[in-house]
Formats: structure tokens, C-alpha cells, sequence
């Protein structure tokens, strides 16, 4: 039986995310920030990051006791172009928003500032926060770790989360640059979709136990791994290895947090650690001149000559920025089975989902 798709308001969504969060002890405006940027991720078409999570992964926790509602975000090392954060085991999102505002506050008089973050949870689509500079017209990036669930090239065995960059930089007369990328080749969600629905995945996705390529989304999930971005050796996969290491290095070690197959253990705090990066363009070149060849080069990559059968070249960022305009105007798309979860986690702690469909 095929999924059925309902559509509804981005408002709607995000006052039941915080009702819900609000019912578990997250404090109003905690909440708030959490659900713009959930529905964010719903928006953008990154539905694995969206309300899906809401119940399967944050409220669970914070009912489990792993998650701090209350997100006691508290200064550990301080400079004038330099913080890391302690997030007391408390929402990813609140932590990082946070952590963002404080990196784009500190540009004002340092240009380039780093802010790091530990003892923190998932925090939902990492382009979120890189765009929060673009307000600024500034340049953003965030890095965070994540579950291992990535073997090393060579490897076998799950070492490294899917550890993604988000890099966002301003362009003019047009939509930004806005990267938002994992450095494995999916998400585990992908293997799970196909997994659902009895499909094979690509060749190259991810490994059984014993390190071989497989076609079966089971033999990924039990006891296998996903591959770096690249895939194989032979497609240069070390590539995409040495990637999240370095996002590993820079969120987890840097910031004192959980690295490597530390982060995220089973039944116990997350300590995952967060990367935020903002960088004041006019430090550097008029801003203006700036954006213009920004939007000079962005021009000239989408004019470049297109590939046999094909029609467009897209930057990064603008499928995504699309999808939400889409979105934005027919409603936020759910597959009926999430609404039945949220609905149902919603009853157990007295916010039911009476949102009424587009």
C-alpha cells in the first residue's frame, strides 16, 4: 500500500513542535527555535532531519532522561574571537543557534570568529546555522559529528558519524551559496527508506559486517556501515574518510566532546561537539566587489557547457531554496505514517496532532 503525502502549514507544524516541546519542560522560547528549525528542515526537502524526529529522536530522549530540556549552555573558554560552549547535554538546536548568534556577535570586532561546542545532541540540518551569517552578510560554516555509522576507507566496522559541512556565502542579485553536505555518500535514512520498501540500494552505498559492497539495505543495517563520500578506494573514498575525520577533529577534540566511536553510545549522553565559523567578508574586500563575483562566478558555472541530455547546472543550495518556496506556498509535505507517529507520540503526553491538512 503506497504512502499517502499530506500537506500543512509551516505556522501550523511549528506551534504543535512547540507545544509538544514545551509539554516535555523545554522552555517557550527554546521551543520555538527548536521548531523553526525542524520545519526548516521540512521546508528545504531534508525531511530525514524534520518533525520526523521530533518524537523518534528529541522527545524520546528528554523523556528518557539523555537530553536536558532546559539546555544549560555555559561559557568553558572564552577570547575576543574565540568560545567553546558546554550545552549540558541539552537540545542540539537551542545549543547551536545559540552558539551561532555568539560566533556573528563576536565578527563585530574580531571579523573572524570560531565558536565550539560540547556535550551537545543532534542538531537537525547543519546549513541551518551557516545561514544564519548570511543576515549578516557574512560567510558561515558548521560542522558537526554525529553517530558513527560510517566505516574508514579499508575498514569495516562503523568509526565516524556522517559528520557533515555547511558553508554558506553571500552572493548578489541572487540566492547565496549554500552547502550542506555529509561526508559519507547517504545518510542512514536512505538505506532505511529502501530498506522499508524491499528495494535494493546502489552498489557502493554501504557494507556488510564483513567490509563487502552490498545491494541489501538489511546487511547495511545489521552490523554494517555506510561508505565515506566516494564510496571505494578505487573511486578515492579516502577522500570523503578523511573528511569527516577532519570534522571529527574540529567538533568533537577540539571543542573537549565525544569523538570517533565515543560520540553517541547507546543508551547514555550523546557528547556530540559542534564547529561555527563566521567570517566579517568587508575584513578582507569591499563587500560589494565581493558579491559581485561571487554572483559572476555562480553565473559562469551555470552557463558552462552542458553534458549530452542535459539542461541546467545547479549551484549548491538552489534545489533546496526551491523546494522551500514550493513548499512554503502548497504546504509542508508529510508522509501519513509520520502524522500517525507524531499524532500518536503527541497523545502519550497530552498534545495530540489536530492539525487540520492543506
Amino acid at each position: 500500500m503506497n504512502s499517502q503525502i499530506l500537506r500543512y502549514r509551516p505556522e501550523d507544524l511549528e506551534r504543535y513542535v512547540e507545544c509538544f516541546l514545551n509539554k516535555l519542560g523545554v522552555p517557550l522560547p527554546d521551543a520555538q527555535t527548536s521548531a523553526r528549525i525542524l520545519v526548516a528542515a521540512d521546508l528545504r526537502g531534508i525531511s530525514s532531519h524534520g518533525v520526523i524526529r521530533l518524537h523518534t529522536y528529541y522527545g524520546s530522549r528528554i523523556q528518557k532522561g539523555l537530553i536536558d530540556p532546559l539546555t544549560p549552555l555555559i561559557p568553558v573558554y572564552e577570547t575576543a574571537a574565540t568560545a567553546t560552549l558546554d550545552a549540558g547535554n541539552g537540545l542540539g538546536m537551542v545549543a547551536a543557534s545559540r552558539a551561532m548568534e555568539r560566533c556573528i556577535q563576536m565578527t563585530r570586532q574580531a571579523n573572524v570568529a570560531i565558536v565550539s561546542v560540547r556535550n551537545s545532541n543532534h542538531f537537525g540540518i547543519a546549513g541551518y546555522y551557516a545561514m544564519m551569517a548570511l543576515k549578516e552578510n557574512q560567510i558561515g560554516i558548521s560542522l558537526t559529528n554525529a553517530q558513527p555509522l560510517v566505516a574508514p576507507t579499508y575498514g569495516r566496522t562503523a568509526m565516524l558519524g556522517t559528520n557533515p559541512i555547511a558553508v554558506a556565502i553571500p552572493c548578489a542579485g541572487r540566492l547565496p551559496f549554500v552547502l550542506d553536505m555529509a561526508t559519507s555518500i547517504v545518510p542512514i535514512g536512505k538505506i532505511t527508506v529502501h530498506e522499508k520498501a524491499g528495494q535494493p540500494v546502489p552498489l557502493g552505498w554501504g557494507m556488510d559486517a564483513s567490509g563487502k559492497m552490498t545491494e541489501n539495505p538489511s546487511e547495511i543495517l545489521k552490523g554494517g556501515a555506510l561508505s565515506p563520500l566516494g564510496g571505494s578506494d578505487i573511486l578515492r573514498g579516502y577522500k570523503g574518510y578523511d573528511l569527516a575525520v577532519v570534522v571529527d577533529i574540529l567538533s568533537g577534540i577540539l571543542s573537549g566532546s565525544g569523538f570517533g566511536v565515543t560520540t553517541d553510545p547507546k543508551g547514555k549522553p550523546a557528547r556530540i561537539g559542534h564547529f561555527f565559523m563566521a567570517i566579517n567578508i568587508g575584513a578582507f574586500r569591499p563587500l560589494e566587489d565581493f558579491k559581485r563575483d561571487m554572483a559572476a562566478l555562480m553565473t559562469e558555472l551555470q552557463n558552462a557547457p552542458k553534458a549530452e541530455g542535459q539542461t541546467r547546472i545547479y549551484l549548491a543550495g538552489e534545489k533546496e531554496f526551491e523546494q522551500e518556496a514550493e513548499n512554503r506556498a502548497r504546504g509542508v509535505p508529510l508522509l501519513d505514517e509520520v502524522v500517525k507517529g507524531l499524532d500518536q507520540a503527541g497523545r502519550e503526553v497530552g498534545v495530540p496532532f489536530e492539525l487540520t491538512a492543506l
